[in-house]
């Protein structure tokens, strides 16, 4: 999520506990969803907010949760017209990069 993965523990560690127990070892664990649609969920809210460091993160997270790059072409085609084009092609090149980085 960071661009320096040390950066929360070193200067918020508070935050980074939080936001391991709480958020990722409570509520991403709770059985109403699947992780998969968690990631579809959180992607669509980060696009629609234009959280491009947050989007990284979540893509990669969303593809290890079973989503397809197809299923994400498909999630920015539609929030498109819901966030704005804008919105929608900026997180369109960096689903690339994250498909790229991982078939090399």
């Amino acid at each position: 999520m960071f661009t320096h993965a040390d950066a929360m523990p070193r200067l918020a560690p508070k935050l980074a506990e939080v936001t391991s127990q709480v958020l990722f070892d409570d509520v991403w664990q709770r059985p109403g969803l699947s992780q998969r649609e968690r990631s579809l969920a959180t992607i669509a809210a980060l696009i629609g907010q234009a959280r491009p460091h947050a989007l990284d993160f979540h893509l990669r997270r969303g593809l290890e949760n079973g989503l397809s790059a197809e299923e994400l072409g498909e999630l920015l085609t539609h929030l498109a017209f819901y966030v704005g084009w804008p919105s929608a092609t900026a997180a369109l090149e960096q689903l690339d990069a994250v498909l790229t980085s991982q078939a090399e």
